[in-house]
């Protein structure tokens, strides 16, 4: 359990640096936004999938024994 979050800390420390460094982490093509007046939605359908992807990734190497 230890060792999990460790990994996901150092993970977090990535993403904030990639944020940090001007990676559009949340702006991808994809990602959907919707403005009309005073309402806005946002979508980030791309973002979602490609944090997923990376996440289980990761999780499988690291439960594999």
């Amino acid at each position: 359990m230890g060792r999990l979050f460790i990994i996901l800390g150092l993970v977090l420390v990535a993403v904030g640096l990639l944020i940090n460094w001007g990676v559009p982490i949340g702006r991808l093509p994809g990602d959907f936004a919707i403005r009309r007046g005073n309402f806005s939605f946002y979508v980030p359908l791309t973002t979602s999938i490609l944090a997923s992807i990376l996440l289980t990734l990761l999780l499988l190497f690291l439960t594999r024994r």
